[in-house]
């Protein structure tokens, strides 16, 4: 018998990134069988290293963004190429090892975002020093970096 019961887990913003990590590497457990075809969204080209690359990026960008403005410092400005390139290393075939960093790399980081997340109160994740979106809109803009894994897809 299969435990079919809804997930009933509150939307809270540190679930959000939970999950969206959660969604990423769902879908590149089946990277390993990328032929090398690169996977075209909107004006861009995506592969299963570049969907990773860009989804570490954006987590580790607005951490950044996050704890500056909770330090009362200017955020630093980001020189990231994001989308616009695609670097040989996004070219290479996505291996079993590339998975389990993968797995490793982003798991981390949506702890790290679900702690700080759930450590700050209501009133931090609404009314969030400097300017900018609120923390708990920068979880939900967080979640939407699922669009690069969707984008290579599941490759089963």
């Amino acid at each position: 018998m299969t435990d079919t019961a809804p997930d009933t887990t509150p939307d809270t913003p540190a679930r959000s990134v939970t999950a969206m990590v959660d969604h990423v590497l769902a879908l590149a457990a089946t990277w390993t069988a990328w032929d090398g075809t690169l996977a075209h969204s909107d004006d861009r080209v995506y592969t299963p290293h570049k969907a990773i690359r860009r989804v570490a990026d954006h987590l580790v960008d607005h951490l950044a963004e996050l704890e500056s403005r909770l330090a009362g410092v200017e955020p630093q400005p980001d020189h990231w190429h994001a989308s616009a390139v695609t670097t040989a290393a996004d070219l290479a075939p996505f291996t079993a090892e590339d998975l389990d960093e993968a797995r490793s790399r982003l798991t981390r980081l949506a702890r790290i975002w679900a702690h700080r997340l759930d450590a700050l109160t209501v009133e931090q994740l609404d009314a969030s020093p400097g300017e900018g979106w609120t923390f708990r809109e920068l979880a939900r803009h967080l979640s939407e970096s699922t669009y690069y894994a969707d984008a290579v897809g599941d490759l089963s």
